[in-house]
Order: C-alpha cells, then sequence, then structure tokens
C-alpha cells in the first residue's frame, strides 16, 4: 500500500507535493476520512501524459498539466472522484457494461460518484468541489451505476430516434454541470481501464475486494467517531453479499420445518405386535407454495428463468403437494397450478400481464381463493404503491433484481436482492 508515490521526477514534485497536501485534507476532515483506507490503497502518482486522471480498480493516476489549474477544493473533488471509484468497485464489478460501451459506463458511473460527492461539497465547499465540466444530475441522487446506465441508454435510443435534437418526453439533464443535455454529447471527467483487474486471477481479484472492504470498513469506524452520515450507495459496500439462492433455501426449509407430528388418534401398528402402544407420526407435508411474479416489465426471462429452476430444485427436495405460480401486475393475471414433476417449472412458466404495479392485488387473491399457502415468494422490483393493503399471514419471502426500488419495505416478511 503506497498513499502518494514517493520517487517522483522533478517536473512534477510540486504537482506530487500538492497531491499530497490534498491527501491529508480528506484523512482528516470529518466529511471524507471515511476514504481513508482506500486513499492508502495501491499507487497515487503524477504523470505528465495524463489529461485529466485515471484509474484501474486499484491505482489512481492525475495529469500533471490538468490538477495544476485546480484549486485545491477541486483536486480534493478529482481525488475523491478516483478512489470512489475504487471504492464501490466499479471497474470490476460493472466490466460487462464497459466492454458494451466504454464511454457511457464511464458517464454513469461519474454520476454516481459525483453526486457523493456533491453532497459531501454541500457541509465542506472549501474541501471539496467538482471540477468544472464533471458530470452531475440531481436526478441521480442515490442511484446505482446500472440504474444510471438504464436510464441513459433509453435516452439515447430516444435521441438516436429523434434527430432534430429535440429531447421529447425524456427531458433534459437539469443539474448536468457538463453544458449538455444530450447523452451521445456527455464526457467523463476521467479514463478508466479494465486491464489490470481482468488479468488478475480469480485468487487475486477476491484478495483485492476483501482489501477495498477492510479499507472501507476501517474508514467507516473512523466517520462514525465523527458522527458522519455515510452514502447509501456506500453503505451497500459495506453490506455482505449473500447468497440468494442459500436464503431462499433456508427460507424455504424454516417455512415448511416441523410439520411431522406424533399422534394418539393412530397408534403405531408396527409396535403393537410388540405389545406396545406408541403414537404414530403424522406427517402434514406442505399442502401448498405459491410464487407471484410481477410482470410489469421489471423482471426479465432469464432472471425468471433462473430463479424458476432454483425454486425447481427446491420443490424437488421438499416434495410440495402443489406450487401455484401467479402473474400481476396491477391485478393478477392468471395463474399456473405444478402439482407432482416440478423439474419441469422454468420451462413451462408462462407471464401474463405487464401493465402497472400493484402488489396488494397479491394479497387480495390469495385472500379471495381461499387460497392456504405454506410460504409465499414474490418476486418484484418494488416499485409498487406506498400504501400496500396486506392481510396475509403465512412466511413470506420477496426477491428484488439488481435494479431494484431501494427504498421498498416490504408489509411483512423479509427481502433479498438477487445477484447474477
Amino acid at each position: 500500500m503506497n498513499a502518494v508515490a514517493s520517487a517522483v521526477p522533478t517536473s512534477t514534485q510540486d504537482a506530487t507535493l500538492k497531491l499530497k497536501k490534498v491527501h491529508i485534507r480528506l484523512m482528516k476532515h470529518p466529511e471524507t476520512c471515511l476514504f481513508s483506507g482506500i486513499l492508502m490503497m495501491g499507487e497515487s502518482s503524477v504523470d505528465v501524459g495524463i489529461p485529466t486522471a485515471y484509474t484501474d480498480g486499484l491505482n489512481k493516476r492525475y495529469g500533471k498539466e490538468f490538477i495544476e489549474k485546480l484549486s485545491l477544493a477541486e483536486l480534493g473533488g478529482l481525488v475523491l472522484h478516483e478512489n470512489g471509484h475504487v471504492m464501490l468497485k466499479h471497474i470490476p464489478r460493472h466490466k460487462d457494461l464497459i466492454k458494451q460501451n466504454p464511454r457511457l459506463a464511464n458517464v454513469a458511473m461519474d454520476f454516481v460518484i459525483n453526486d457523493i460527492i456533491t453532497e459531501i461539497s454541500k457541509k465542506a465547499p472549501e474541501l471539496v468541489q467538482l471540477p468544472k465540466g464533471a458530470l452531475y444530475d440531481p436526478k441521480y441522487h442515490n442511484w446505482s451505476v446500472r440504474q444510471v446506465w438504464d436510464d441513459l441508454t433509453k435516452r439515447m435510443q430516444q435521441e438516436q430516434q429523434n434527430k432534430s435534437g429535440q429531447q421529447g418526453s425524456s427531458g433534459g439533464v437539469s443539474g448536468n454541470t457538463s453544458g449538455s443535455d444530450s447523452v451521445s454529447d456527455m464526457q467523463p471527467l476521467d479514463e478508466h481501464d479494465i486491464e489490470t483487474t481482468e488479468t488478475m486471477s480469480g485468487e487475486q481479484s477476491e484478495e483485492l475486494s476483501k482489501e477495498i472492504d477492510e479499507a472501507v470498513s476501517q474508514g467507516s469506524i473512523i466517520a462514525g467517531r465523527f458522527g458522519a452520515k455515510i452514502p447509501r450507495v456506500i453503505k451497500e459496500v459495506l453490506t455482505p453479499v449473500i447468497d440468494w439462492r442459500e436464503e431462499l433455501r433456508e427460507f424455504v426449509s424454516a417455512a415448511t420445518a416441523g410439520r411431522d407430528d406424533l399422534t394418539w388418534a393412530k397408534l403405531n401398528r408396527r409396535r403393537l405386535v410388540d405389545d406396545l402402544f406408541m403414537p404414530s407420526i403424522e406427517s402434514e407435508n406442505i399442502y401448498e407454495g405459491v410464487i407471484a411474479n410481477d410482470t410489469s416489465g421489471s423482471i426479465s426471462d432469464a432472471l425468471l428463468n433462473m430463479v424458476g429452476g432454483e425454486i425447481a430444485s427446491i420443490c424437488d427436495t421438499c416434495r410440495p403437494e402443489r406450487m401455484r405460480v401467479l402473474w400481476w401486475d396491477t391485478m393478477v393475471h392468471g395463474e399456473q397450478v405444478f402439482e407432482g414433476d416440478f423439474s419441469g417449472i422454468a420451462e413451462l412458466l408462462k407471464p401474463m400481464g405487464g401493465g402497472g404495479t400493484r402488489v396488494s392485488c397479491v394479497s387480495h387473491y390469495i385472500m379471495e381463493n381461499n387460497v392456504e399457502p405454506q410460504f409465499l415468494i414474490i418476486f418484484t422490483d418494488g416499485h409498487v404503491e406506498q400504501n400496500i393493503d396486506w392481510q396475509l399471514t403465512c412466511p413470506v419471502l420477496w426477491l428484488l433484481p439488481p435494479n431494484h426500488n431501494r427504498d421498498f419495505q416490504p408489509p411483512m416478511g423479509r427481502k433479498i436482492v438477487i445477484q447474477n
């Protein structure tokens, strides 16, 4: 670990000293001490041949001529920008987006990072400011990279369809400090390179991820002592990643456990020959499980098939008598009932619906049709009505895709996020 490269050419010494000064300012301030561990990771250096700045997901490099023109606060913003990419693991986590469209992926990442920096600058303007031309839009406050990517992609498609330059219904970027409302004209602040993380072995990549987690954890402890508020997107880094498949299995197992009871109503016939009067085991297998799928457009077919295959595996293990699959948006449009052999559920699913979203309809449908599920699994992105009318008492598990509504709180049960 090396905060700022110590051996530097004479031509970059002044810029390097300026960079070190900013590092110290950020590490000591309550609003930015969260980044302390990340600032110390990898190598931070000043180079002549870089236009602005650069990161490969570990190391941070800054262009000499560029940072010489920045104030200390603007350089503070630039340093947080580069280290924010490292902290949020943008390069390794979004390699697929980078390969699809490097510029658009970089733009989406910049909007997420710059939102964090802007919030800090509101509290400490003398410490941190976004450099001129940096991309920022208040619309993307607390959005994830993939949420921003999806929004930008839709807007870019609309721009291509409307070559006269009109934005149509998509609107412009009200807070975009780059000076352009066109997605095609947006330029990221820095450069990203996936080569370093791409060439890492699985063990090296895992070690880097652990190192970042440890650095963020240490920084959060320091920030906590100062009472600093940790941004939501950074809190997600601190949240341990769980295996949603394992969570799903545990949920079903817990919901179906303890169904075998001893009963004296029927004596154990095998022990009667020994003149022993013993209770028999009354097996109360799962009568029915229910899977309710949101068909408002947020759940992809690929994701649904993947989860359907996992549920088929669980059903094969737990052996319910019946599995009922519901398709809903603002109402339940239909159901599929499976009994006996569940191995082909994923291939037999036939989605119905595709309108708005009102999850209360699931509760109403189950109650009105006198369905008594042993457990209920709901697929939804969480973009549902605010006042949910929920009357069910059975165990409920909510499965949400990566681009879910992070403000969603289920009326009962627990939620987990599906990670591919």
